[in-house]
C-alpha cells in the first residue's frame, strides 16, 4: 500500500504546487532543448568527419625516368605498410586524360603542349581506422626518404584542421552537456527542497505516526522524476518542431541544411534523460535535508 500512497501524495503535491512545478518544467525543458541542440551539432560534425576516410588518399609524385625495379620497390614498400589499404599506379598520360575530362570546357588550355607537364604518380588509399594526421605524416616522411619520390601530397593542413575541429567540438560539446545536465539537476534539487520545507508540518506529523524515511522521501523522488520527465517531453516536442518546421523548410532553399542528420531515436531518449536527472536532483535534495 505504501507505493500507491506515495504516488497519490506526489500527484496531490504536483497539482497543489502547480505553478512552482510548471516553472521548473519550463526551465528544465529549456535546458534539455539547448543540450539536445548541442548534441545534434556534435553528432553532425562527428558524422561528417567519419565520412572523410572513405575519400581520403595520399598522392606520391614520382621522378622522371624511374626504372621498373625502382617503381616496384616503391609500390611494394607502400603495399606492405599496415596503414595502407590500396595502392594504384597512375601514369602521367592517364593523369592528363583524367584532368582534361574534369576540366571539360577548359581542356583547350592543354592544346599545343609539346610535353606532358604532369608526373607519374602513385595513389595510396589508407585504411579507414588509420586515417589521422599522425599516420599520414609518418607515411609521408618515410616515403620521402625513398629514392624516386619527388613530392608527397595529402592535404596536411586540411586533415589536421578537420581532426582538430572534431576533437575540439567533442570536448566543448561534452563540457556544455555536463554543465546543462548539472543545471537540470540543480533545478530539480531546488524545487524539491522548496516543496519539502513547504510541507514540513505535514512531514512532522508522519514522523510522529512512525513513518520511515523512505516513506517520506518517496513522494518527493516521484515528483522530481515527474518534473524531469515532463521537461524532457517538452524539450522533445521542441526539438522535433524545430527540425520539421525550421530545418526541413530551410533545406528547400539552402542546400547546407540538407546535410543535417537528425537522429530521431536518440532524441526520443530526452524524456528518459529528464526523468533520471529529475530523480537524481530530488535524491540529492532529500539526502541533504536533516529531519
Amino acid at each position: 500500500m505504501a507505493v500507491p500512497y506515495a504516488f497519490r501524495l506526489a500527484a496531490q503535491s504536483i497539482f497543489h504546487e502547480k505553478w512552482i512545478n510548471f516553472l521548473s518544467i519550463l526551465t528544465i525543458a529549456s535546458g534539455l532543448l539547448i543540450t539536445a541542440l548541442i548534441a545534434l551539432f556534435v553528432y553532425n560534425v562527428d558524422a561528417t568527419t567519419r565520412k572523410l576516410p572513405e575519400k581520403f588518399s595520399m598522392m606520391f609524385y614520382l621522378k622522371d625516368n624511374l626504372s621498373r625495379q625502382e617503381l616496384e620497390n616503391i609500390l611494394n614498400t607502400l603495399g606492405k605498410d599496415d596503414a595502407v589499404e590500396m595502392v594504384k599506379y597512375i601514369p602521367k598520360g592517364e593523369a592528363l586524360k583524367e584532368l582534361k575530362t574534369m576540366l571539360k570546357d577548359a581542356a583547350y588550355m592543354f592544346e599545343g603542349l609539346e610535353e606532358n607537364p604532369l608526373h607519374n604518380s602513385i595513389e595510396a588509399k589508407l585504411k579507414r581506422e588509420a586515417v589521422c594526421p599522425e599516420t599520414a605524416k609518418r607515411l609521408a616522411s618515410e616515403m620521402r626518404a625513398i629514392e624516386g619520390i619527388d613530392e608527397v601530397e595529402y592535404g596536411e593542413k586540411f586533415l589536421s584542421s578537420i581532426y582538430s575541429i572534431k576533437v575540439g567540438t567533442r570536448a566543448i560539446g561534452t563540457v556544455f552537456i555536463i554543465i546543462m545536465s548539472g543545471g537540470v539537476i540543480f533545478v530539480c534539487y531546488s524545487t524539491v527542497k522548496i516543496l519539502f520545507y513547504r510541507k514540513k508540518e505535514e512531514i512532522e506529523t508522519y514522523k510522529l505516526l512512525g513513518a520511515k524515511k523512505r516513506f517520506i522521501r518517496a513522494p518527493f523522488i516521484i515528483e522530481g522524476a515527474f518534473i524531469g520527465f515532463c521537461g524532457g517531453l517538452l524539450s522533445l516536442i521542441g526539438i522535433l518542431s524545430l527540425y520539421y518546421l525550421v530545418f526541413l523548410r530551410l533545406s528547400l532553399s539552402i542546400p547546407f541544411f540538407k546535410g543535417i542528420i537528425f537522429p530521431t531515436n536518440i532524441s526520443l531518449l530526452l524524456p528518459l534523460t529528464g526523468l533520471l536527472l529529475g530523480m537524481v536532483g530530488a535524491a540529492i535534495a532529500i539526502g541533504r535535508i536533516r529531519y
